[in-house]
């Protein structure tokens, strides 16, 4: 097992350290009752895995409507408000769009703060700023329960197959203690360091996804114009030393543009990297490459495809005058 992973196979309190889960009550089984707040596209996947796993479910989204149609498909029970979701659940998974977001659904009147005391785990999967939920998790530790930031690295599918990769921030003993929530979604669980450690790894990963993004679809359009056929082109990146697993994935949607389903809109594309660079300025990381991919995807916003999935920068590549 590499340094700061932990293993599938996650238990609720290893031997070693059954005296401190005992201490802290955290005890997080199959029958445990998962929250899950903010039903997106990515809460709405992780609570369907969850309820094939077995686990007891209840949701709340800030859109009743939202929440309704995932209890609908899912069975779990729908929250009145944030604080009740939380109270009626052992583990919290988060899943919101931004940092003003966040602090909206953890700090209202009736928010998770508010809803937040012993023996409950609050994890927030949001790609947010490492200081705002490094803000909210000392909050939420005040109430006495325990928190963890841990974005995500994948998508919809990801999510499905349970393959997803958890990038944590905080302590070593209350990931554990979640493990059995966590495994069901993820065959990857990493815990990078301390709170705030796990938002700023998943800033990272995105500059390297984001790059990625323009990178091919500088790469396709400059084949095409050069008249290579688009499928051919793909085919070459896709089995050469640039196939990663991202130009795997993403090949449908470049192919074929007219029908991409929109798994990662360029608006939320460019909230990351507003968030990456404004990281780099804070900590002193030369950010050159986010800073002129963020200058692309505002264009491409700006010619109106702002809720058409990321890899639409090709399409808006494609059609601008060289």
């Amino acid at each position: 097992m590499g340094q700061g992973r932990l293993p599938v196979s996650v238990t609720v309190c290893m031997a070693n350290r059954l005296f401190s889960c005992v201490v802290s009550l955290i005890v997080i089984e199959t029958t445990s009752t998962v929250a899950v707040i903010g039903v997106g596209r990515m809460g709405a996947a992780m609570a369907g895995t969850l309820s094939r796993a077995g686990f007891p479910l209840v949701v709340w989204n800030r859109n009743a409507s939202k929440a309704e149609k995932v209890a609908s498909l899912t069975g779990a029970e729908v929250a009145p408000t944030a604080a009740g979701a939380t109270r009626a659940a052992a583990v919290v998974l988060t899943s919101l769009a931004d940092d003003a977001a966040l602090e909206a659904v953890y700090l209202g009147d009736d928010g998770v703060v508010a809803g937040s005391g012993p023996g409950i785990v609050v994890v927030d999967t949001s790609t947010v700023d490492p200081d705002t939920v490094t803000k909210i998790g000392a909050m939420v530790e005040e109430t006495g329960a325990r928190f963890l930031d841990a974005p995500v690295s994948g998508s919809v599918s990801t999510v499905e197959a349970g393959t997803l990769t958890f990038m944590a921030g905080g302590d070593g003993e209350t990931l554990e203690a979640v493990g059995p929530v966590l495994t069901v979604l993820a065959n990857n669980i990493i815990h990078t360091g301390g709170r705030g450690s796990g938002s700023a790894t998943k800033l990272a990963v995105n500059a390297l996804v984001h790059g990625l993004n323009v990178a091919l679809s500088e790469a396709l359009v400059l084949a095409e114009k050069a008249g290579v056929d688009r499928s051919v082109a793909y085919e070459v990146f896709a089995t050469g030393a640039g196939g990663a697993p991202f130009v795997q994935y993403k090949r449908d949607a470049y192919e074929h543009p007219e029908d991409a389903k929109v798994a990662f809109s360029l608006e939320l594309a460019a909230k990351d990297l507003e968030l990456i660079t404004a990281l780099g300025r804070r900590v002193g990381a030369s950010m050159r490459q986010a800073e002129s991919g963020l200058e692309v995807i505002r264009s491409a916003i700006a010619s109106g495809m702002g809720d058409r999935d990321l890899s639409a920068v090709a399409v808006y590549l494609r059609g601008e005058e060289s």
